[in-house]
């Protein structure tokens, strides 16, 4: 058989993870970082960068390289105007479907994200592959959505997991996977509060568990709520007083502010540094060049203190809370009455949310596992549920916004409330306004306002072949249904004649199942070059960590020592001069000479790691600490 992972497909970063001895693992590089940032570039020779090296892109080609992707999941172009202008690459589309652009090419949001799905199944069949498994193949996930995900949403993800290749065994809401996680479902009884706050959506969900019995009680949320807000917050400081020269600049800005809110969540202060134009920051050399420098102009410096930066941010914080007594609200519950409170999503590991969410709930936060990883170690557990059966367990989780269809008069008529359990139906029976008429419009809505146009509008679809009767003797039902993934189908009949209609909802600007089709198609026919494209950008991070390591031991304080005392005559001189030839042929498309040149490298400086170590043994040995070597 093969393989079945979890996936927590996040805003910011990815990940996947598997079961083993009935333990979840993150499945990590061999650096061991189990995060894949959700970055997709795409350079105008036609290759495909995701993770990392598309991260390290968006100061050299922010352009044609797409970040935050999962914010724009099944939304329409007119959903996304107003933050358009925050993000260096191309947001348009016509016909109400949403398409990025990066160069030359156009691509739906699903289609991006597909990308860095392919870059977590490849992570996991080679991590498979070089753990001895004999079908390492891996072609099966279950993957988490925020709770708060519509109908749109969680279809456009499902179309990014078949575009990846991936047969989609069931979507999940990520609050019930992190609390998978953390093993509470393993609890005898208990109600558990969910606060899942990421880079760009956050989610509040009420679960009671119960003799092996996981059921929602409420969820509440905003998808487009994160880190990704705060971000925007302090970039727009910095850019009132710098403005950015460039797309690539205005990276740079958004890399400061980002490691300057890391920092708060450590430290009582932090400084934000931004070079004013980005070929000071780019060019190291150039940068320290006081003179040239100068000719740019000085660095914007900005030190800032927690308490500044939590001033400027609680009103972001403070949105969160809101959603949080809905959900009680709708549930039933006063927050004496939670057991349990966990905290998800790396936004979590700013103090100030920890702070409002122990206030709000009364009781300090479960925080022991990395609210970046647990997610997906919920997934994994769950993808262990439906393969082996091995729990014996019941998850009973809830539709997030209330269905319904349009009437007379424009006003909603809801069939299935919001927080119903699903899999859940719901049906109503209606009739015809007119006399004669032989086909109803059936207009499905999603929203909790009365009115058609305050409301999401899911799809459109005709009942046709009625035959032709006074108005209001027809007996049309409308019927819906919401599986275990939260996928909507409707169901319209003329009870009197027996035709019937039936359709899988699809949003009016999602993909249509020929489009996902196609989109599948061209990534086996573009496997063999993918593939190639792949091993080169192996090959290069290879290059680049040996890079870093040689010129990490040329830089050591004794080196001027070690070469008088241990190296060859000669040695060093050598070992510079094969690390200059390498960095010459890192770009090149070549990739069996960068291997070459690796190989080279890693050869040459053998004795001189020798040597390095050696000296560090003693050094340990005789009571001195390695890391003043």
């Amino acid at each position: 058989m093969s393989k079945v992972v979890g996936i927590d497909l996040g805003t910011t970063n990815s990940l996947v993870a598997y079961v083993k001895d009935g333990v979840p693992h993150v499945i990590r590089d061999q650096q061991g970082d189990g995060l894949v940032p959700s970055i997709v570039s795409f350079a105008d020779n036609g290759t495909i960068y995701v993770g990392r090296e598309a991260q390290r892109r968006l100061l050299t080609d922010a352009q044609r390289t797409v970040y935050s992707v999962k914010r724009f999941m099944g939304k329409g172009r007119d959903d996304v105007q107003e933050e358009a202008s925050h993000f260096p690459f191309r947001i348009g589309g016509d016909g109400g479907v949403l398409r990025i652009g990066a160069g030359d090419k156009e691509f739906t949001p699903p289609e991006i994200s597909a990308f860095v799905l392919r870059e977590l199944k490849h992570r996991a069949e080679a991590f498979f592959a070089a753990e001895g498994e004999f079908d390492n193949e891996v072609n099966r996930a279950v993957i988490t959505v925020p709770a708060y995900f519509n109908d749109a949403q969680r279809t456009a993800t499902r179309d990014a997991g078949r575009i990846a290749g991936l047969e989609v065994l069931r979507i999940i809401n990520e609050p019930t996977a992190a609390s998978l996680a953390y093993g509470l479902d393993k609890r005898h009884t208990g109600i558990i509060a969910v606060y899942d706050l990421g880079g760009g959506t956050f989610d509040i969900s009420i679960l009671r568990v119960e003799d092996g019995v996981f059921q929602v009680l409420a969820t509440n949320g905003d998808t487009h709520l994160g880190g990704d807000d705060i971000d925007v917050l302090l970039m727009d400081r910095v850019l009132a007083t710098t403005p950015a020269t460039s797309p690539e600049h205005m990276q740079e800005i958004r890399k400061a502010v980002i490691q300057a809110k890391w920092d708060l969540s450590e430290r009582d202060e932090t400084e934000i540094n931004v070079a004013q134009d980005s070929k000071v920051a780019q060019d190291s050399k150039v940068a320290q060049d006081s003179k040239v420098a100068q000719d740019f102009g000085p660095a914007y410096a900005w030190r800032i203190t927690r308490a500044e930066f939590e001033a400027l941010i609680q009103p972001i914080v403070d949105r969160t809370l809101a959603p949080c007594r809905q959900a009680l609200a709708d549930a039933g519950l006063l927050t004496s009455q939670i057991d349990e409170v966990v905290l998800v999503g790396g936004s979590t590991r700013m103090p100030l949310v920890r702070r409002r969410v122990e206030e709000l709930f009364g009781k300090t936060p479960h925080s022991e596992l990395n609210p970046d990883e647990v997610v997906a170690l919920g997934a994994a557990v769950q993808a262990d549920i439906l393969i082996t059966g091995n729990r014996d367990m019941l998850l009973l989780d809830v539709t997030p916004l209330s269905l319904g269809i349009e009437t007379m008069g424009g006003i909603t008529s809801k069939i299935i409330m919001r927080n119903s359990t699903i899999p859940a139906t719901g049906s109503e029976m209606f009739t015809t306004a007119v006399d004669s008429q032989t086909a109803v419009d059936i207009h499905v809505l999603q929203g909790e306002r009365e009115l058609v146009v305050d409301n999401r509008s899911l799809a459109r679809f005709k009942l046709r072949g009625i035959p032709p009767m006074p108005a209001g003797l027809p007996r049309v039902q409308v019927q819906f249904q919401i599986d275990a993934n939260g996928i909507l189908s409707v169901t319209a009949s003329e009870l009197r004649t027996e035709i019937e209609q039936t359709v899988e909802v699809k949003p009016s600007y999602g993909l249509t199942d020929e489009e996902v089709e196609r989109m599948l198609m061209d990534s086996f026919e573009n496997a063999e070059a993918d593939f190639a494209a792949r091993l080169l950008i192996e090959a290069r991070n290879e290059a680049e960590n040996v890079i870093h390591a040689t010129e990490k031991s040329l830089r050591a304080s004794d080196i001027d020592q070690i070469e008088k005392e241990e190296l060859a005559a000669g040695e060093k001189k050598k070992i510079e001069s094969v690390l200059a030839g390498l960095k010459m042929v890192l770009n090149s498309s070549d990739r069996e000479t960068i291997q070459k040149w690796t190989q080279a490298l890693n050869d040459t400086t053998r004795h001189l790691a020798e040597v390095m170590m050696n000296r560090s043994v003693k050094a340990a040995l005789s009571g001195r600490n390695i890391d003043s070597m």
